[in-house]
């Protein structure tokens, strides 16, 4: 059976490092993500997935420092300036996970304002991890089936997936991390129950359609299970 890739998401990391290497601050590290991010984002769109997913800001990444905070805001605030047009006219569909109540006002504005101009493309729905942590979000969808009134004889995992910030998304096929590192570091820790999960030592900024392809190789190799035996996979086919 052939292994369909229609959601994809990414573990953008090794900024910091690469910028160590290059003999650069962590920012130009970042700056040099953001190009990265850029570029797959288009390669991803050429290859007719239908869905990304992109993990830019995570809700522990308030302990940095504060001028690596402010600067990756800056460096979002630039990138929707620079490329919102891009993507509208490129048929891309902007989303938003996790919580952006935290981030300065003016950028809050821009990024509802990008959701708007982008709302109705659906050529490939780009979804951007923003203050995202898998834990927070299982919480706030917790207080919200509460606060709904659902019974707890009503509430199923159907049910639950409705009130996550994803529910508007297919759960990933293929969940890629660069930089090395081998753990999903507290996202979409409901969504990824049966993810492939491929790591890669290439640092983000140099992760290009090559180091694409191959991970997206690799995963067609892959037999996906879903919880029954090969037996029952081969009988499908």
């Amino acid at each position: 059976m052939q292994n369909i890739l229609n959601h994809l998401a990414i573990i953008m990391d090794g900024n910091g490092r690469w910028a160590t290497r290059q003999g650069l601050s962590r920012l130009k590290g970042h700056d040099a993500g953001a190009q990265a991010a850029r570029d797959i984002v288009e390669a991803v769109r050429k290859r007719g997935i239908g869905y990304l997913t992109l993990y830019a800001f995570s809700s522990e990444n308030w302990s940095r420092p504060k001028d690596e905070v402010e600067g990756l805001f800056r460096i979002l605030e630039g990138f929707i300036d620079k490329e919102v047009d891009r993507l509208r006219q490129s048929g891309v569909c902007i989303h938003i996970i996790g919580d952006i109540s935290k981030f300065p006002a003016a950028l809050q504005k821009k990024i509802l304002l990008t959701l708007d101009e982008t709302a109705l493309n659906s050529e490939i729905h780009l979804s951007v991890a923003l203050n995202y942590g898998g834990r927070d979000e299982i919480v706030r969808a917790t207080r919200d089936i509460i606060r709904s009134g659902i019974s707890p004889d009503e509430l199923d995992a159907r049910v639950f997936a409705e009130h996550l910030d994803t529910r508007f998304m297919p759960d990933p096929d293929l969940l890629i991390r660069t930089g090395g590192e081998w753990r999903i570091s507290n996202y979409l820790l409901w969504q990824l129950a049966y993810t492939e999960i491929y790591f890669t030592d290439i640092l983000w900024p140099d992760f290009d359609e090559k180091a694409l392809d191959q991970a997206i190789s690799w995963f067609s190799t892959r037999e996906r299970r879903f919880g029954m035996t090969s037996e029952q996979i081969g009988s499908k086919a």
